[in-house]
């Protein structure tokens, strides 16, 4: 039996594992600065979603396909149709099927939360009645005509597709 305790760990060295590496298995990647609110505007967001919304309002009204984990990182928020709030430091966890309207409310100069969407989005009216869909393919699309139209060029989305 492996046992998962620090004391009963085997000691590392500091030498690199040396065999071929297993098959299948990706680059890792890394993204510097990604939870920075500092850095080039050009670069801002991505899939798993991390939106910057620097006004009150509405964002959108959804049904999820699959569960989403989000974490606020600043500001706040919360869904028209549930009493909690999420704060800066709070974690929600969003069951698939759950329809909600999210919005920011006045007095808040900027939300930034990470979400971690499995899935797709329905949009839908507030009858429940869908009116579009987004999921990876189509935060792609938006992706390279954002990159594109500030001037890095729509292939710079490339770089963080797995």
């Amino acid at each position: 039996m492996i046992s998962s305790t620090q004391d009963d760990r085997p000691k590392a060295t500091a030498i690199p594992y040396r065999d071929e590496p297993l098959p299948n298995v990706p680059n890792d990647l890394v993204i510097p600065n990604v939870l920075s609110l500092d850095f080039d505007e050009r670069l801002w967001g991505y899939f798993v979603n991390l939106p910057r919304v620097r006004k009150s309002g509405i964002l959108s009204r959804h049904r999820h396909t699959g569960p989403v984990h989000a974490t606020t990182l600043h500001g706040k928020w919360h869904y028209l149709e549930h009493d909690w709030w999420a704060t800066e430091g709070s974690h929600a966890f969003e069951p698939p099927g759950d329809i909600h309207t999210l919005e920011v409310p006045d007095g808040v100069e900027e939300m930034v939360t990470l979400f971690h969407v499995t899935r797709a989005y329905i949009y839908v009216d507030p009858d429940g009645k869908p009116v579009g869909v987004e999921d990876v393919f189509s935060k792609l699309a938006s992706a390279k005509m954002h990159y594109e139209r500030v001037g890095l060029g729509a292939n710079y989305v490339d770089q963080f597709i797995r």
